[in-house]
């Protein structure tokens, strides 16, 4: 039996904003993971389902291995369809923001949708959501994922018998990929609770996990070769390690978004590693994207506050910095420093 984290109240307001609506946009961040797709789609599904027009827009491209979700290839790319993201904000009687805790996080997309004259929902589950722009927020930061509060919002309405197999595998990769495959931030038993009911709908969870675990490039399994044996520096006695990676050494890999999804974790198989922090290039924008990964007790978000601009989970964090490789290096030299006894 779930517990509710969605009180009666906004179980109700939930029912009247999507009983109301007819064309409804879904949005999510930029560079989308697997739990922005996912938490997507699988509302797509269940309200494609109750009769909705509705379409997913992102700001830009997300990685080729989630590409197998039904309805994948309707996802409209923002930063390439502009025209058509602007006439259907404008259409729009409903936008639903997905794992996202302020509209920054969607970059560009960010100002079309503040000025949409429509209803605004915010699923999310970051610390610190900003609720001036939206009409209902429904936040919960210790949740699994976005897609496990998708799930959540269904079954809270009653709608579980509309999701559909194509929406369970959504949610399902969502939750496995947010959480490592349920490797942290996955101790809650109702987590489980709800895998059961995504396995009822018929989803092969262990297909859903090869494809997309073991759906890459040849040129990405050498790159992952690459950052592990030539560009991990590991500081033993911090139990912490970082890797920089240029446009020029990603574009040696015909590097596509996504490619290095999954590598920062690895470092963390090492014993006693407490944390890893990757640095790439942007291969579009003058800046370094940051991401973060810890084990037990480390903060990771509030490391990515202080350093990186940025923020997220305890355990999985993110952030951008405005400068070059080398000064992303001493930034991070600068951060070890600081959290050297937490580290040690």
């Amino acid at each position: 039996m779930l517990k509710q984290k969605i009180n009666a109240q906004e179980a109700t307001a939930l029912k009247k904003i999507f009983g109301d609506c007819k064309n409804v946009v879904i949005v999510s961040h930029v560079s989308p993971d697997g739990d922005a797709i996912g938490s997507s789609l699988g509302l797509y599904e269940y309200l494609k389902k109750k009769g909705k027009n509705v379409t997913v827009i992102v700001p830009n491209y997300f990685p080729d291995f989630l590409h197998w979700m039904t309805d994948a290839e309707r996802i409209v790319m923002f930063e390439r369809q502009k025209t058509l993201s602007y006439n259907l904000i404008r259409m729009a009687d409903l936008i639903c923001c997905l794992d996202l805790n302020s509209l920054t996080r969607i970059e560009d997309l960010g100002a079309p949708v503040a000025g949409a004259r429509c209803k605004k929902l915010l699923v999310d589950h970051h610390l610190n959501p900003d609720k001036r722009q939206f009409d209902l927020v429904i936040s919960h930061p210790e949740a699994s994922s976005t897609c496990e509060l998708v799930f959540r919002i269904i079954s809270a309405i009653g709608g579980v018998d509309s999701l559909t197999k194509a929406g369970a595998e959504d949610l399902y990769a969502g939750m496995a990929t947010d959480t490592g495959f349920f490797s942290y931030n996955s101790n809650d038993p109702d987590i489980f609770e709800i895998i059961s009911e995504l396995l009822r709908k018929g989803i092969d969870k262990d297909l859903i996990n090869r494809r997309i675990q073991n759906n890459f490039s040849a040129d990405r399994v050498k790159l992952m070769g690459y950052v592990l044996y030539e560009k991990l520096q590991v500081l033993p006695e911090m139990h912490a390690s970082y890797f920089t990676m240029t446009k020029e050494e990603l574009a040696k890999f015909s590097y596509m978004k996504g490619d290095l999804e999954g590598i920062v974790n690895m470092p963390l198989q090492i014993k006693g590693h407490k944390l890893s922090i990757s640095l790439r290039e942007d291969t579009e924008k003058p800046i370094i994207r940051v991401s973060t990964r810890s084990v037990d007790d480390f903060p990771c978000n509030e490391l990515c506050e202080r350093f990186y601009n940025g923020g997220g989970h305890k355990n999985a964090s993110g952030g951008t910095l405005e400068c070059s490789m080398e000064e992303a290096v001493e930034v991070t030299k600068r951060a070890l420093e600081a959290y050297k006894e937490q580290l040690m």
